[in-house]
């Protein structure tokens, strides 16, 4: 089957890779010439996917059959809009539907009209004096976002990022003068203590397939210090739930994303595709932190490479709307995921630099190299001022993945790089049990 990829980073060359396992015929999209992506492409065409009438009509140019998209840029400027009136079928979803992630504003809405669970309290603003009228009257600390996307960098937490009220101010001034995220609006919703999570599902609208838990590392530097990224890593275990919870807690949280799918369906935004909730273990149990409508990066690399069934069937099936009589499995392998990303990254970054990478090195360590971005000139790898690659250990212990990883990293070197060691490590992961035993009052 011919099959249309979209995005150039890490997230896409872990699709392609498992595409092209399952036999699909790639014709990929990329704003910049990932090295992995290009060589497992029929053909390429390096362009921005948010230019839609330029890809779309590559996409019938070359006559494929099948649409999977990567970033959400596209996916909230109707790309799977227009390929479908050109009778392309696609397993991401549509613009409406995309809002789930595009819109902060009617995340937070579709959760309060239908009263679903894991929601928390918000209040949308466009206006300093009604924040300032709101703040003097507020008791608790707060989470500050810009309504619509900011590449997972536009958050700003009260008590993290913002010291005090004042602060809040400034940032909510900042964000609507300068329309942060494409609109002149900013949420108010209470800070969420606990530790974070992610569980992606597939869906056709009305089924789900939930896959194994995943936890990212958003913060710089190790100990979880430092600016928020697009995240430095991630890992998984081989159970699908994660050291500081349970099967309970799992099977809420997908009680939670089929609520809010059935919400979708009733609003007139049916949902196909990946949707990705990441959420906050509280004393108080899950609750939404927002929902992405794609896949995860880094998580993808977690978990889509332990599918054992056919990627491209599902694909077919979630772009026809039923995925009912599927039997889809995953590997029972731990993972680890650590990003290499350029000195500077988060801050300052600094790009052009090389980085030699030995592939044939790295999976003889039993660890897969996902490209995210770089620039590749005469079969040499340069960073850019964005994450550069990704190397993940994949075993059935965490401690062993984690160990893998570590392993194949060695054979990635640059003088103008830097990653997080700490990732899936023994210690990192019994700082989590603690700071959740702290939140539960058990210690």
């Amino acid at each position: 089957m011919k099959v249309l990829t979209v995005g150039g980073g890490a997230r896409e060359h872990t699709m392609v890779r498992t595409l092209a396992k399952n036999e699909a015929e790639i014709y990929a999209v990329m704003g910049n010439k990932n090295p992995g992506i290009a060589r497992l492409a029929e053909e390429y065409f390096i362009e921005s996917g948010s230019e839609i009438k330029k890809v779309v009509e590559w996409a019938e140019e070359k006559g494929v059959e099948l649409a999977v998209v990567g970033p959400e840029a596209p996916l909230g400027k109707g790309i799977v809009d227009a390929l479908e009136e050109k009778g392309i079928k696609c397993a991401s979803p549509d613009k409406n539907a995309a809002e789930i992630e595009t819109s902060k504003e009617f995340m937070r809405d579709l959760q309060a009209r239908y009263d679903l669970p894991g929601r928390v309290e918000f209040e949308v603003f466009d206006d300093i004096e009604e924040i300032e009228d709101f703040l003097a009257h507020y008791e608790g600390e707060l989470a500050v976002k810009p309504v619509g996307l900011t590449g997972g960098k536009g958050v700003k937490v009260m008590g993290e990022h913002l010291e005090n009220k004042r602060e809040v101010i400034e940032y909510c001034e900042k964000v609507l003068e300068e329309s942060i995220g494409g609109k002149p609006k900013v949420v108010l919703e209470e800070r969420l203590i606990g530790e974070e999570y992610t569980l992606q599902v597939f869906t056709d609208g009305k089924n789900i397939i939930p896959m194994p838990l995943v936890q990212d590392h958003k913060r710089l530097f190790e100990g979880d210090e430092g600016p928020n990224t697009g995240g430095m890593g991630s890992y998984s275990q081989a159970d699908g739930l994660l050291p500081f919870l349970d099967q309970s807690i799992y099977d809420e949280s997908v009680e939670i994303i089929k609520e809010t799918l059935e919400a979708m369906r009733k609003d007139g935004r049916p949902y196909k595709g990946v949707l990705y909730g990441q959420f906050m273990l509280t004393k108080n149990g899950p609750k939404i932190i927002e929902f992405n409508c794609r896949w995860g990066d880094p998580e993808a690399m977690n978990v889509l490479p332990l599918l054992e069934s056919d990627y491209v069937e599902l694909c077919d099936k979630i772009a026809e709307g039923d995925i009912s009589g599927l039997d889809v499995s995953f590997e029972k392998k731990s993972s680890v995921c650590k990003y290499v990303v350029p000195k500077g990254y988060g801050i300052d970054p600094q790009g052009g630099n090389k980085v030699v990478v030995n592939e044939e090195a790295v999976e003889e360590e039993g660890a897969q190299l996902y490209y995210a971005s770089v620039d590749e000139k005469d079969g040499e790898i340069y960073t850019t001022t964005s994450r550069s690659l990704a190397v993940v250990g994949y075993s059935e212990r965490l401690e062993e993945a984690e160990a893998v990883s570590e392993r194949a990293l060695d054979h990635v070197k640059g003088d103008d790089i830097q990653m997080r060691h700490d990732i899936g490590k023994p210690e990192s992961i019994q700082r989590k049990l603690e700071n959740m035993k702290k939140i539960r009052g058990e210690n």
